[in-house]
């Protein structure tokens, strides 16, 4: 049991879902799935994980939507927003997890910071502030978004 992440979590979560949403919609890109949407990514033992943001592309999705509680496999992108209470090992096991799985580009957004950690390998890492465009790459063809819009107004 997890108790419910805070405001200004589900307001980042909530600006760059929509971001993307609008995007990946009118470009028929893909499935982007929101918050709490489960993925199985390896089995003995079955592992589910549940990023903040999921996105499948089109060219990757299977001809008919799995009948299993949970999606099987990883996404292609996977997004994390940081809460208050995450610890650093925690982050790190979970960024470690999505890469092995296969998630071919995983956002870690620190709300506190300000900044959109991108990786696709845990050698190849970007980090982008306030002061940056954030970009979808070959991942989500076409998408890119100021940083500072997905934290909303400034504080």
């Amino acid at each position: 049991m997890m108790s419910p992440s805070g405001w200004k979590h589900g307001e980042v979560v909530g600006n760059l879902h929509g971001l993307l949403w609008q995007h990946i919609r009118e470009r028929q890109l893909g499935k982007l799935f929101g918050a709490e949407t489960g993925f199985l990514i390896s089995r003995d033992p079955d592992t589910v994980r549940a990023p903040d943001i999921a996105f499948i592309s089109r060219e990757n999705l299977p001809e008919s939507d799995p009948t299993e509680a949970y999606w099987p496999g990883a996404p292609d992108l996977a997004v994390e927003v940081l809460s208050p209470s995450d610890k650093t090992g925690e982050v790190d096991e979970k960024i470690e997890c999505w890469l092995a799985a296969g998630v071919q580009l995983l956002w870690v957004v620190d709300p506190k910071l300000r900044n959109v950690t991108s990786y696709r390998s845990v050698t190849d890492v970007i980090i982008q502030t306030s002061a940056d465009q954030l970009d979808g790459g070959q991942i989500v063809p076409g998408f890119r978004c100021a940083v500072a819009d997905i934290f909303g107004a400034t504080e």
